[in-house]
């Protein structure tokens, strides 16, 4: 009976990642492959087809799968091409906020002392901004582009990396086998590395994961407002914008952006809460106790 109660949550666990993993990989292969999968160029306009319905509704058009939009832009384009920007955001701004915060976290855990003080106030007093609206006013200053989200999420979330793992590196650092590394002459640099990041990892990998839903979830915002890509490159959140004015006449152009942001959201938290609770021992060794 205790055997069995212990493979279910492990079946559980490798169900999480999995489903998570396949979420990930499909929006992620849709980016890629988006100009072999997109039926139409994404801008291509069709005044004389708007505001057709999917597929399965009366009056659809089988060249346009999932419908146009009030420009009869198709919509199935746009969605696949948005993956593009979604994936990007997500795999290059998590990585920065992670490398950033991540360094930093373990650097304030790790020494302590002064330099966590310093650290800990500089990260507080960055925290004391509204992370949305610090995210206006860097693209405000940097304006409309790629890159510029990238490095505006970056300079806006690296904080939650910092402050979770200077945390978790503040416990490790107190471990018997981290001081029985310094004793043997390992220098501080070699310690963090070999010692204090691998078990810090699990928690890492999980706060990567939430982050690039994170940061999906604010590319979308910064595109709806206007402040993320050009106006000639799809994005998600500026699918949503332009739908609000016909939402009365076809509600799919804007309930099926917002479906393809929730899926991709959900995919990279169930792969990150996945990851954490299959690779960190310390809650191996909590569930079999």
């Amino acid at each position: 009976m205790t055997m069995a109660l212990r493979i279910v949550p492990r079946r559980i666990l490798q169900g999480r990642v999995l489903a998570g993993a396949a979420i990930v990989l499909i929006v992620a292969g849709a980016a890629v492959f988006a100009p072999l999968l997109a039926p139409h160029d994404p801008e291509e306009q069709n005044m004389l087809g708007t505001l057709l319905p999917p597929f399965w509704a009366a009056g659809a058009d089988p060249a346009f799968p999932l419908g146009t939009d009030s420009l009869g832009r198709c919509i199935l384009s746009r969605l696949v091409y948005g993956a593009r920007v979604a994936i990007a955001v997500a795999c290059f701004a998590s990585l920065g906020a992670m490398v950033l915060g991540a360094s930093l976290g373990h650097i304030a855990g790790y020494f302590r002392g002064r330099i966590d003080w310093l650290i800990s106030r500089f990260v507080e007093v960055w925290m004391s901004f509204p992370p949305v609206v610090l995210a206006l006013i860097l693209m405000t200053g940097l304006g409309v582009g790629l890159s510029n989200v990238i490095f505006a999420i970056i300079l806006v979330d690296w904080t939650r990396f910092c402050r979770v793992l200077r945390a978790d590196a503040m416990g490790v650092a107190t471990r018997d086998y981290v001081a029985a590394a310094r004793l043997l002459g390992f220098s501080h640099t070699r310690t963090m590395v070999r010692e204090v990041l691998p078990a810090t990892m699990p928690l890492l990998l999980t706060l990567l994961s939430i982050e690039a839903g994170v940061a999906v979830i604010v590319e979308a915002i910064l595109s709806f407002v206007g402040y993320s890509v050009e106006a000639n490159r799809p994005a998600w959140g500026q699918m949503i914008a332009d739908a609000r004015q016909t939402i009365y006449q076809n509600p799919w152009n804007l309930i099926l952006p917002i479906l393809c942001i929730f899926v991709t959201v959900l995919g990279f938290n169930l792969l990150g809460d996945g990851l954490r609770r299959t690779l960190d021992v310390r809650l191996t060794e909590t569930r079999r106790d």
